[in-house]
């Protein structure tokens, strides 16, 4: 009997405890990012990376948390990702945190730049992740919050969620839960 390749269970390790967001297979996201900026814009860009950087990064490893984006020229580089060194490597096992070019249209390198140079404005990354086979980081045009705007968003989303609980609970006791 004939069963469809889509129907077929899929082989092999899975997807190592990692999201699946749609298409997207999330690898590694900067939390802190977030938190310490206000974020304006974002893109996707490709990555170019060596064979045991592409690897290490399928087993679900990397660090973003002190990477930045920095514009040199005409091209887009990401600095300080760690992306640990591939196990199974030899000789030509890659630099942990080297930096990796970014594949990015020139117009939205040109705005980049042009937005970065402002005070107060920096590009950070958001996430890295495969989509179609693909390494892809996800960047951000950003600018710095402070002290009192981080302890504002965190009162707005603990006044959310509690204010999500007292609905949730009355919509219980409507229902004579």
């Amino acid at each position: 009997m004939y069963v469809p390749k889509e129907s077929q269970p899929k082989q092999g390790g899975g997807t190592s405890g990692k999201v699946k967001d749609g298409k997207r297979k999330i690898v590694a996201q900067n939390k802190k990012a977030r938190h310490d900026y206000a974020i304006i814009d974002t893109y996707e860009a490709g990555l170019v990376l060596t064979g045991t950087e592409v690897k290490s990064l399928r087993q679900g490893r990397a660090s973003l948390t002190d990477g930045f984006v920095q514009i040199d020229g005409n091209e887009a580089w990401l600095h300080n990702a760690h992306i640990p060194e591939y196990s199974q490597g030899t000789w030509t096992n890659h630099t942990v945190r080297r930096k990796r070019k970014l594949l990015l249209h020139r117009e939205e390198i040109d705005k980049l730049a042009s937005k970065s140079e402002e005070t107060g404005h920096t590009i950070v990354p958001l996430a890295l992740y495969f989509k179609d086979g693909r390494a892809k980081a996800e960047i951000a045009l950003a600018r710095g919050k402070k002290e009192y705007d981080k302890r504002q968003t965190l009162r707005e989303k603990q006044d959310r969620r509690e204010s999500d609980r007292a609905i949730a609970a009355a919509k219980r006791k409507q229902r004579g839960e």
